[in-house]
């Protein structure tokens, strides 16, 4: 199955998050099937591709409640 969630980056107290589609299997830092977005709270910044997003919902993705809750923002 797969699901879209978030990949932690960044250093201690910086977080950065990418926003990837990926197999529920895989591990959280492991490989990724597509790269969706980015979200650094920090500094507020979020970046999805829309067009991506419906792409993989489509193909029958879930979405993980995190990322839900950054594409209602």
């Amino acid at each position: 199955m797969v699901k879209i969630r978030l990949s932690r980056g960044g250093v201690k107290n910086k977080p950065f998050y990418k926003i990837i589609a990926t197999d529920s299997r895989s591990k959280a830092k492991g490989k990724y099937l597509d790269l969706i977005g980015h979200w650094q709270p920090s500094q507020g910044d979020i970046t999805i591709n829309k067009s991506k997003i419906e792409k993989w919902i489509k193909l029958g993705a879930q979405i993980s409640p995190a990322v839900s809750k950054l594409l209602k923002k």
